[in-house]
C-alpha cells in the first residue's frame, strides 16, 4: 500500500487568486466547456460535467451561466469565439518543469502571457513535449483525512485503488481517470465525505528545491500562471519541504 507518497507536495491554496471572483467564474466556466464537449451535455451520464456544474454552484455561479457553458461545450450556442484546449510546457528556475493546460480564443496571447510569466521568474516556456513525457494524467479523489486508517484502506481496496496522500485534515486518493466516478461513489458508500474529484497531471519523477530564491521564484511563477484567465492547470514536479514554505516570501 503506498501512502503519504510526494506526489501531492505542490498542491498549494490559492485564496488569493481564489478571492478573484471574475476569474474563478471564468475558470469554473471553462471546466464545464471542457467536460461538455469531451462527455456531452447530460450531467447525468457525464460525470466530469456533473463534477464541474458542482463547483460551479458551490462558487455561487449562476444557473444561466451553467447552461450557457454547458451550450458552448455541446455546441448548440453559436458563439462568434471558438474556443481552443491547449497544452504549454516549459522550465522554471532550477530546472523545474511546468506543464499547463489552457483553453483560449487567442493562442498568441496566450503564449506570449506565459512567456512573460516565465522569462520574469527566470525559466522559459519550451516546445511541446519538452517536459510532457515527465507527467501522468490521473484522476484525484479529496476526502476529509480519515481518524482510522486501517479502514480507510478497506475502503481502498474496496474501490481498487492503492496509492493515497495525506495532506494537512484530508487525503488525496489516486486513481484512473476513467474510474473517478467509480472510486467517488465507493468512498462515499462507506461513509467518507467527497470534497473534490478532478483529473491532475503528476509528475513522474521530481526535482527538490532546496534554496530559497529558487523556491521563490517557482511559487512565484505558479501563482502568475494561475492567475492567467486562460489557464485551467499548472502542475509541477518540484518539491518543496514545508520548512522551505514558510521561509518564502511570495
Amino acid at each position: 500500500m503506498a501512502g503519504h507518497s510526494k506526489w501531492a507536495n505542490i498542491k498549494r491554496q490559492k485564496a488569493r487568486v481564489d478571492a478573484q471572483k471574475g476569474k474563478v467564474f471564468a475558470r469554473l466556466s471553462r471546466a464545464i466547456i471542457i467536460a461538455a464537449r469531451h462527455g456531452g451535455g447530460d450531467p447525468a451520464g457525464n460525470f466530469q460535467l456533473r463534477s464541474a456544474i458542482e463547483k460551479a454552484k458551490a462558487a455561487g455561479i449562476p444557473n444561466e451561466n451553467i447552461e450557457r457553458a454547458i451550450a458552448k461545450g455541446t455546441g448548440t450556442l453559436d458563439s462568434d469565439v471558438p474556443l481552443e484546449e491547449v497544452r504549454y510546457e516549459g522550465y522554471g528556475a532550477g530546472g523545474v518543469a511546468f506543464l499547463i493546460e489552457a483553453l483560449t480564443d487567442n493562442r498568441n496571447r496566450t503564449a506570449a502571457d506565459l512567456r512573460a510569466a516565465f522569462n520574469k521568474q527566470g525559466g522559459n516556456l519550451g516546445e511541446t513535449g519538452c517536459v510532457g513525457w515527465m507527467f501522468d494524467l490521473w484522476g484525484v479523489v479529496t476526502v476529509a483525512a480519515p481518524h482510522d486508517e486501517e479502514a480507510f484502506l478497506e475502503a481502498l481496496l474496496a474501490a481498487e485503488v492503492e496509492t493515497y496522500d495525506i495532506v494537512a485534515d484530508v487525503a488525496e486518493v489516486r486513481c484512473p481517470v476513467a474510474a473517478l466516478e467509480a472510486v467517488s461513489n465507493t468512498l462515499n458508500h462507506y461513509g467518507y465525505h467527497v470534497l473534490e474529484t478532478e483529473r491532475r497531471w503528476l509528475s513522474l519523477n521530481t526535482v527538490e528545491v532546496s534554496d530559497e530564491e529558487t523556491a521563490r521564484r517557482v511559487l512565484r511563477l505558479l501563482d502568475a500562471l494561475e492567475t492567467l484567465d486562460d489557464i485551467q492547470s499548472v502542475a509541477t514536479n518540484a518539491i518543496i519541504s514545508d520548512a522551505l514554505m514558510e521561509m518564502v516570501d511570495v
